[in-house]
């Protein structure tokens, strides 16, 4: 009997000796921006404790290349396991089959920021979770609003608006409001904020009709026409980098910005932030822009992909990147997440939460490039006086046709 267990036991050491080692899963994780932020390492390395099974490679690329790298591995068959991006890539990625919908609970859908999840939805799906949001506000230089003889207080309309900047520019020279012309994403948002406070929309996600051909968005690109006589020269050689130089420099008296421009600008600056003026057919308003975290399809682990970017996205994990990084809060970490969060009582922040309801998403667009340069040269073409405001707009709602 003995030998007869012995015999056994030697036969299981030898199963057990045959068998494959468990195979670890290893997640290739790209995080835009290149660099990876402390708050989401620690949630990483907390994963990874509580999943000894699972390594995460962790490759930190440049905006600049990093959308088009994580696309173009995907489409050759050899994706990444998850990826953060810009919210304006989900549509693409979707309609190729390159990513999987993610699947976010009624609890946690409530609690977002109003239309931070139509900025990752698309055929009634979500396609990533939000993971960085921004909105936008007024900076102004209250010592050219002075020195053109006015008080230094927020304008209300687009009519404040320009009565603002023009005296700005009569009675100092200076530029009254910087605009950007150039063709870079940040032109496209900056026209998205006035449109939104004019209550003007692009596309429909429900029913994906272009809504850009309207009378809202006709007014928002005469207001540029409009402004072009009080903004600093040349605006189509500008992206919103330079003139934020411009504005330290004294050069420009206002300019749309988001909240991290708060530590942007010179020591000593006398500088106030108001919500983005209200157009004649709206109330004011802001773009709803987000990056977020996107599951790649055909990994074999996408579960662990999905285990992953669901616990960097949620609740105080999410908390910790929007506290330190110094974005719009992305949820309503007041009710119930934490107590007294950092944006709570702050009259700066005030200014971004305050907007959220009546803003915009960034559309989401097969073809989010050919997006961008249909916005953008509609815009240029009013700052260039090419044609009407009419026909630019009739022209750019056209193209968009094509790419939806």
């Amino acid at each position: 009997m003995k030998k007869l267990l012995t015999a056994a036991a030697v036969g299981a050491g030898i199963i057990m000796m045959m068998a494959p080692a468990v195979q670890a899963e290893e997640l290739h994780f790209v995080m835009c921006g290149g660099e990876v932020r402390e708050a989401d390492q620690k949630v990483i390395d907390t994963f990874l404790a509580n999943n000894p099974d699972v390594t995460v490679n962790m490759e930190a690329v440049p905006w600049g290349t990093c959308q088009d790298k994580s696309m173009t591995l995907a489409a050759a068959g050899d994706p990444v396991s998850l990826a953060y991006m810009g919210s304006r890539t989900l549509k693409q990625l979707a309609q190729n089959d390159l990513i999987v919908p993610v699947e976010i609970s009624e609890e946690e859908q409530a609690s977002y920021q109003p239309g931070i999840l139509n900025t990752v939805s698309s055929d009634g799906k979500y396609w990533g979770f939000p993971h960085a949001f921004s909105t936008k506000a007024l900076f102004i230089n209250c010592q050219l609003i002075e020195d053109a003889g006015l008080p230094c207080v927020g304008p209300k309309t687009w009519t404040g608006l320009y009565n603002m900047a023009k005296a700005v520019k009569d009675n100092t020279g200076i530029a009254g409001i910087g605009l950007a012309g150039k063709d870079f994403d940040n032109t496209m948002h900056q026209f998205f904020s006035y449109l939104y406070s004019n209550g003007g929309s692009v596309i429909n996600a429900d029913t994906n009709e272009i809504t850009l051909n309207s009378p809202q968005t006709v007014e928002t690109l005469e207001l540029y026409g409009k402004l072009l006589d009080v903004a600093q020269e040349g605006p189509t050689a500008f992206e919103r980098s330079q003139i934020k130089a411009l504005f330290n420099d004294g050069k420009v008296a206002m300019y749309i910005q988001g909240p991290w421009g708060r530590g942007a600008h010179k020591a000593g600056m006398k500088v106030i932030t108001v919500p983005v003026p209200a157009g004649p057919s709206g109330v004011s308003g802001t773009l709803l822009i987000t990056d977020s975290i996107a599951v790649f399809n055909g990994t074999g682990h996408e579960d662990t992909a999905m285990e992953l970017a669901r616990a960097l996205s949620s609740g105080e994990a999410q908390y910790d990147l929007d506290s330190s990084w110094g974005l719009t809060p992305i949820k309503q970490y007041e009710n119930g997440i934490v107590d007294k969060p950092y944006y709570e009582n702050d009259d700066y922040w005030k200014v971004f939460v305050d907007p959220i309801g009546s803003g915009g998403p960034e559309p989401m667009f097969v073809d989010f490039k050919s997006l961008q340069t249909s916005i953008n040269s509609m815009i240029q073409g009013m700052l260039l006086g090419e044609d009407s405001a009419e026909n630019l707009v009739a022209i750019a709602a056209e193209e968009l046709e094509e790419f939806k």
